[in-house]
């Protein structure tokens, strides 16, 4: 669900690219609707000491690809920004060739419905950390040094990891060059992420590396990544104020009924990812008293005006 401010940037999107002295990428065969052109894992450093952030889908051809963009360096951390189907599960196989430690905030959150049910979808339940990293966490290698950053609201357990040497930011998920980031009840929270992402916001980063899209920095957007951080909390805004008028206009509705509205434009089969938006929004407004509801707080709920 692109936004007017996020286009399809003039970037290179070879399978394998060079982007700075300490970081190379290299892109896992995946695109989709969610991925963009696929999975980027992030090599940093050279030599002894080299990190690889979000090695990706289970994917043996990818780790393959990756080790072999390594010529032979040694693999010394991998990081995690969080634990989706599309970042996490390749940390098992880069492991099994490489011997290196894993680090990430914590295992795949085990959100339940009243039912007992796991409802989080796209999970990779399997992993768990060696070394688990909460907020200001740093880990060194030859020649970088990357700082945590708790970032949650895409998903609980996201992290961003800063390297100080080039001032840049790995975004993960929570903030895409491409896309904005789907927020999805119950583990998705809203709150926490304008939270997370108004803590980008006293920071000195030059550039983002997204694990989806290009890098976002004034080459690639005339802007500063921070700029780039506001037009994304204005967007979520604009949304919230589509909600307000849907429910003015129309009084007491469903998701499904303002979905339909607020992304006519969007082709229907994204829908679902966008009620589930629509819903964390909705739960962030009933939290601050601007929507009031007698329904649990869902898509089959009817939400209406105090």
């Amino acid at each position: 669900m692109s936004i007017p401010f996020i286009k399809d940037l003039q970037f290179s999107y070879a399978q394998v690219s060079g982007l700075s002295p300490l970081v190379r990428r290299v892109i896992a065969q995946n695109p989709s609707a969610f991925t963009f052109h696929g999975t980027g894992t992030y090599i940093v450093g050279h030599g002894e000491d080299v990190a690889v952030i979000d090695p990706g889908p289970d994917d043996p051809a990818h780790i393959e690809a990756l080790l072999q963009n390594l010529n032979g360096e040694t693999v010394s951390h991998i990081l995690i920004t969080h634990t989706h189907r599309d970042h996490s599960p390749g940390a098992a196989l880069l492991q099994a060739r490489t011997g290196a430690p894993t680090y990430g905030f914590g295992p795949h959150p085990q959100v339940k419905n009243a039912s007992g049910v796991v409802v989080e979808e796209g999970g990779d339940h399997d992993f768990k950390p060696d070394h688990i990293l909460t907020d200001g966490d740093v880990v060194r290698g030859n020649g970088w040094t990357i700082t945590a950053l708790h970032t949650p609201g895409h998903i609980s357990n996201h992290l961003c990891f800063g390297l100080h040497e080039e001032k840049a930011l790995f975004s993960g998920d929570h903030v895409m060059g491409w896309s904005t980031t789907v927020i999805s009840p119950p583990d998705g929270n809203m709150t926490d992420y304008y939270t997370s992402l108004k803590k980008l916001l006293f920071r000195d980063d030059v550039r983002y590396y997204p694990t989806h899209g290009a890098p976002i920095d004034a080459m690639n957007t005339g802007h500063s990544p921070q700029h780039f951080v506001r037009e994304l909390i204005k967007h979520r805004q604009a949304r919230e104020a589509q909600i307000l008028d849907c429910l003015t206009r129309n009084g007491p509705q469903t998701i499904p009924q303002m979905v339909a509205v607020m992304y006519a434009e969007v082709p229907k089969y994204l829908h679902p990812a966008a009620a589930r938006s629509v819903l964390a929004h909705l739960i962030h407004m009933v939290g601050d008293g601007r929507v009031t509801t007698t329904d649990a707080l869902d898509e089959a709920a009817t939400y209406r005006l105090p």
